[in-house]
């Protein structure tokens, strides 16, 4: 094989083994060069979805436990605010055992859907924070780091199912949730109650996302940790 050839060679191969779209993704490792390219497996792929999960569910925690404490000190007040989440009207299974029940399909279906009926409202939520002198640059920033992170775990997600769909193991009637669906209905107990409503309902969320995808993962690939 000539010189150019080989450079050529190189080349293609290096080009197979970079993808700089989704940390959560399916990037390939290559850690020796396009020599040592490593495809990430299946279960590699659903390992790092599930930690980028509980990395968002415990900073909703901290936010909300914020609130709380600095803005809502009556838990008696906190437990009269609750309104009906903006997401109730997805259908989501009730416990475990409903949620392995349903098809491969329809649990990334809802995990998608979750995760795609927050991208707006997480928006409005920094963008409320950030505008309010009673809450620091600080909350603020962690509710617009959380507006990231689940956009950069749907994206993962979507990765991971079209990673099943290639292998087979997930049919294409998968989809999201449209822009229309997504939007948030105002509330009527004034900007900090829906704020705080906000983060209620997506610590709900995020725990389930989270769940959901370890039991996706074990019922995919049960020989990883289940």
């Amino acid at each position: 094989m000539s010189r150019s050839l080989k450079q050529v060679a190189v080349l293609l191969v290096a080009l197979l083994c970079l993808d700089l779209h989704s940390r959560v993704g399916s990037a390939p490792i290559c850690a020796h060069g396009p020599s040592g390219c490593h495809v990430p497996s299946l279960a590699d792929l659903f390992d790092r979805v599930i930690q980028h999960s509980a990395r968002m569910h415990s900073l909703s925690n901290d936010l909300h436990s914020e609130f709380e404490q600095y803005f809502l000190p009556s838990k008696n007040h906190i437990g009269k605010i609750y309104r009906k989440c903006h997401t109730s009207s997805i259908l989501t299974p009730n416990g475990k055992e409903n949620a392995q029940k349903l098809a491969r399909e329809e649990l990334t279906e809802v995990i998608l859907k979750l995760l795609m009926a927050w991208r707006d409202p997480l928006f409005q939520l920094h963008q409320s924070m950030a505008h309010q002198q009673d809450f620091n640059s600080f909350s603020s920033n962690k509710a617009l780091e959380m507006g990231d992170m689940a956009h950069e775990l749907r994206k993962g997600v979507e990765k991971v199912a079209e990673r099943m769909r290639v292998l087979g193991m997930l049919g294409n009637s998968v989809t999201g949730l449209s822009v229309a669906e997504a939007m948030l209905p105002i509330s009527d107990s004034g900007e900090a109650m829906s704020n705080y409503e906000l983060l209620y309902c997506f610590r709900r969320d995020s725990n389930k996302v989270q769940n959901y995808l370890k039991i996706l993962k074990c019922r995919i690939v049960p020989e990883h940790d289940c």
